[in-house]
């Protein structure tokens, strides 16, 4: 399937659904984020970050943060891979045309520095030595590119970051507030609906030398913390990596989910080929499985990025809610 996806994982909730982030950064005044004095502030790997005001002219090299950019109003003037995020995030759409800086895991240096940013935004899964080539161009503030312990948190403090750089803390609180609503809703409907405790099994797959490989979203993934929220329960039993929550497994491997397991996945036509409806199609193996019997299977809309920010999140919860309910 898609190559953009491996690259994130590989470089790149609470059940209380405490939602309002960790105090990762130092306490700023308001006042001096509207009135363009200077702005201190530590990042994820406890570096100091510090600004003569909000910043407006920002580069992003993670399509996560670029989202919450968005979400906060602001327009980056630099996006690692444009039409990838065009491809992938397109549930929040960029508003201007912001310049292609390269690749996520090899931003170009050159194109960064011809902009002038007064910030660039990275995440913890760009390489050392590309984030000290940056800090020659611009302050840096690097956010956590995820972790398993606690997504939900970490999502929304990424986002509370990158709003305190910018001087739109009002605008993540309204972000914030509508991902909460989002998740309050999708859960009344689940509700409503009778599939309260319904249990999931979310994954994407891709297809080399005609094998199908697949990468279950296991309990401390983003997009399992938040399908919990609704009142799911997670089929999977794998175990997860420590940052994204991602496991791997093949066909034989779904075997073990039973036939009242809602299986969602994603896809994207930007790769063409779908691994489950396309390449599995003939397979002996999914074909017998209960849950596709039973037409437990349900792929998602293009364009809702699994490692985004709380926008791309609410778009998901919209989505599992009208497949599991329609």
């Amino acid at each position: 399937m898609h190559r953009r996806i491996l690259l994130t994982a590989a470089v790149a909730a609470s059940a209380a659904l405490v939602l309002t982030g960790c105090g990762t950064t130092e306490a700023a005044n308001d006042d001096a984020s509207s009135s363009g004095t200077t702005i201190s502030m530590k990042d994820a790997t406890g570096a100091t970050v510090t600004l003569d005001g909000p910043a407006r002219k920002v580069v992003g090299t993670e399509w996560n943060v670029v989202e919450n950019l968005v979400s906060l109003g602001v327009d980056p003037v630099g996006v690692a891979d444009v039409a990838g995020y065009r491809a992938w995030d397109a549930a929040v759409p960029l508003t201007n045309e912001p310049e292609d800086i390269g690749t996520r895991g090899e931003p170009s240096m050159d194109t960064i520095a011809a902009l002038s940013p007064d910030l660039i935004v990275a995440t913890t899964d760009l390489s050392a030595s590309a984030v000290k080539q940056l800090r020659r161009i611009a302050p840096v503030l690097e956010v956590r590119s995820a972790d398993a312990s606690g997504q939900i948190d970490q999502m929304l403090t990424n986002l509370d970051m990158i709003a305190e750089a910018t001087g739109t803390r009002a605008e993540a609180a309204a972000v914030t507030k509508g991902f909460r609503s989002t998740i309050a809703d999708g859960r009344a409907a689940i509700e409503e609906a009778g599939l309260d405790g319904t249990r999931f099994a979310f994954a994407d797959g891709y297809v080399d030398a005609n094998q199908v490989s697949i990468r279950p979203y296991v309990e401390g993934s983003l997009v399992a913390d938040v399908t919990t929220e609704l009142g799911l329960r997670n089929a999977w039993q794998l175990e997860g990596d420590a940052a994204y929550g991602l496991a791997s497994t093949d066909v034989e491997g779904l075997t073990e989910l039973g036939d009242d397991v809602q299986f969602l996945y994603i896809g994207n036509k930007a790769d063409g080929e779908d691994p489950f409806a396309d390449a599995l199609a003939d397979n002996a193996v999914w074909k017998s499985l209960p849950l596709v019997e039973a037409g437990n299977v349900h792929r998602l809309p293009d364009g809702i990025w699994m490692f985004g920010g709380p926008e791309s999140m609410e778009a998901y919860v919209e989505a599992v809610v009208a497949a599991l309910t329609k």
